[in-house]
């Protein structure tokens, strides 16, 4: 890893998705890992339009999503102006200009100021979220501030986030999001009415342990019945990836939820 400096924070720069992508993150708070990576690989390398990374961080989802997709047109939404900052650079020193943007805004603020931040809204093909999973109140606070903020979610935050992601996609537009197991009761209500065709993909550490992550895909205004996939496992007995978790982990493969 290379030290380096960006604004007030202390930054490493390493290779991602395999080497395809360079990353700049702070060395504290948010830092992305495999979420992003399947967040990412669920964008068919043949799909073309408008992606929208909301929450984005440093950019890890939208980079990744560029990086193999290259009929795609990314947006980043970040609120914190230090990783909004880091996204922006992070998109030049891989050359996706051309391909991606920042908006530097809250997800959740009301119609009036979203639009005064450029989030006009009903214009993306594809929202890819990964949402704070905390709920202030109910967990421990962090002692590093930076991570507290990027992973705590205001009470009830959770259908606000999903009502900004509805509000950005067009009609048929997809949503998919990664959370917790324990957070799919809420994520159903909040896509219930909204978006149909809901699939969920359970995540597992291990092939014979219980889901530690699930991925939820949904597609605005449908109205076809919900769909529980068999899941993904991510590691073998003795700790390494599986053969499709690595080649996601190297932006080799797609993750499709058929």
């Amino acid at each position: 890893m290379i030290a380096t400096s960006h604004n007030r924070l202390l930054m490493t720069e390493f290779n991602f998705l395999g080497g395809k992508i360079r990353l700049q993150q702070a060395e504290t708070g948010h830092r992305s890992g495999t979420d992003a990576v399947l967040l990412a690989a669920t964008v068919p390398a043949s799909f073309t339009g408008s992606v929208v990374d909301a929450g984005s961080a440093s950019g890890a989802v939208g980079l990744s999503v560029a990086a193999r997709v290259l009929g795609s047109k990314i947006t980043c939404i970040e609120i914190d102006p230090d990783e909004a900052d880091l996204a922006r650079a992070n998109i030049l020193a891989n050359g996706f200009q051309d391909r991606a943007s920042v908006i530097e805004a809250d997800l959740m603020a009301d119609f009036k100021h979203r639009e005064r931040a450029g989030l006009t809204g009903g214009e993306a093909d594809w929202v890819l979220t990964n949402p704070p999973y905390l709920t202030v109140g109910k967990m421990r606070a962090s002692p590093d501030p930076a991570r507290q903020r990027a992973h705590m979610m205001p009470e009830e935050g959770l259908d606000r986030w999903i009502v900004a992601c509805h509000a950005l996609l067009k009609p048929r537009g997809r949503l998919t999001l990664i959370h917790r197991v324990d957070a799919l009761q809420e994520i159903l209500e909040a896509l219930s009415g909204r978006f149909g065709d809901v699939r969920i993909l359970p995540i597992y550490a291990h092939a014979t342990g219980t889901a530690t992550r699930l991925m939820v895909e949904a597609t605005k205004g449908s109205r076809a019945p919900l769909t529980l996939l068999s899941g993904l496992t991510l590691h073998e007995p003795d700790g390494a990836f599986t053969p499709l978790a690595d080649a996601l982990h190297k932006g080799e493969a797609a993750l499709n939820f058929v």
